[in-house]
């Protein structure tokens, strides 16, 4: 093997955990929903927004995948780059539903570009200098970059929106640009360079849309093939989604019970902070109890939804740590179990595929959610989901073995 290669390769796995650390530093995270209703839209306005988000997601998202696998990671995250900067511009002068619409919208299309590309560039070189055994691990230290930056993001978010929201979504913008510059510096891994050249003759004379088909082919029958690997898809789609949910929501949630932005934004880091602990010992936690921690995990998400509608201050943020904990500690485990399934050359794709199930979740729960808290509240919304949330864990436990999830 090429020394010098090797050494790039290698130098890949540092160049991402900077690149995840500004990639994560998203200060609106923490105040969005506030700053839609700040602008006059309602929740269920809200609601349809993000679901405007997700449903691009679904549009675009194979697409995408296919444009990592076939073009190259390096060129897809940059593209994903420039995508966040353009969607920060037009929520920077947005005051209508629509034009808030067309910024999701866009910025969907930018974590569609980013979505499994990341991923699979660590994966694929880490497999090609022989270490692809170390990714559960580097999978779990990204995760703790990402709750380190989105925990300082969300407290200083909340502090520029105090102040301005123009001054968090224009520091927005220049991290965008920031993080597209810093994508330049990672080195392609071989299998996606030779397929890049592969397909280079048959982007410019059309022929490409015929391997994007097949390669939408090869992945549908991967899926086929192996009942696992759609389980997998299906479950944390579900789980994941919810978590999500509660994250967004807990912002107006708080706000309800009289506490302002940058409160909230401590309340938020408090659940960074635990999310951090989740992804430090998920793989610990995976290696002692093996699956039994993801029933254990899944209930408490399910638990924190309940707790909400108690109203209590102290108990939901005590449950808002353990959901967030429990979240994290669940990413890397879904993460290996389903890139151990996955064949390089299709592994951005069937990625997305797992982003795209995610979506479509988010497009169900999140209008919904937010419609019905309009006329019921948000606190009797939160509890809902978190009875349905377990009558779908304990049906998936009744119906596979816990080796087949």
């Amino acid at each position: 093997m090429d020394i010098k290669l090797y050494n790039k390769l290698k130098r890949n796995i540092v160049l991402d955990y900077i690149n995840t650390f500004i990639t994560n530093l998203n200060m609106q995270s923490s105040v969005w929903v506030l700053y839609l209703a700040y602008c006059g839209l309602s929740m269920a306005e809200t609601g349809i927004v993000e679901g405007i988000y997700h449903a691009t997601s679904i549009i675009f998202e194979i697409p995408s995948g296919a444009i990592a696998d076939l073009l190259g990671r390096k060129r897809s995250m940059v593209l994903g780059r420039i995508c966040i900067a353009i969607s920060c511009i037009i929520m920077l002068f947005s005051r209508s539903f629509w034009y808030f619409a067309l910024g999701f919208a866009i910025q969907a299309l930018g974590n569609n570009f980013n979505s499994g590309s990341e991923e699979a560039l660590v994966y694929d070189s880490l497999k090609y200098i022989g270490k692809e055994h170390e990714y559960m691990r580097i999978s779990g230290r990204r995760n703790v970059i990402i709750e380190i930056s989105q925990g300082i993001a969300t407290v200083t978010g909340a502090v520029l929106a105090e102040y301005s929201y123009f001054w968090c979504y224009s520091t927005c913008l220049v991290i965008a640009l920031l993080a597209a510059v810093q994508v330049l510096f990672i080195t392609e891994a071989p299998v996606t360079e030779n397929m890049a050249e592969k397909y280079k003759n048959g982007w410019q004379d059309m022929r490409v849309i015929e391997t994007i088909k097949q390669h939408f082919k090869t992945s549908y029958n991967i899926i086929k093939s192996d009942i696992r690997i759609l389980k997998i898809i299906t479950y944390y789609s579900v789980v994941f989604a919810s978590q999500t949910l509660l994250f967004f929501y807990s912002q107006q949630y708080y706000k309800e019970l009289g506490y302002n932005k940058i409160q909230t934004g401590v309340i938020l880091l408090l659940a960074g902070t635990a999310s951090c602990l989740g992804a430090l010992f998920s793989s610990r936690l995976y290696r002692k109890y093996g699956r039994k921690i993801i029933a254990a995990a899944s209930f408490l998400i399910a638990f924190a939804f309940v707790g909400y509608g108690f109203n209590n201050i102290i108990l939901s943020i005590v449950l808002f740590m353990a959901a967030s904990f429990s979240d994290s500690v669940l990413y890397p485990v879904q993460s290996d179990e389903l890139n151990r399934l996955i064949p390089s050359g299709q592994r951005a794709t069937l990625v997305s595929v797992d982003s795209l199930f995610f979506s479509a979740a988010m497009i169900i729960m999140f209008p919904a959610a937010g419609a019905l808290a309009d006329i019921w509240g948000i606190d009797t919304v939160f509890s809902s989901i978190g009875i349905g949330l377990i009558v779908f864990i304990v049906v998936i436990l009744l119906l596979n073995k816990p080796e087949n999830l």
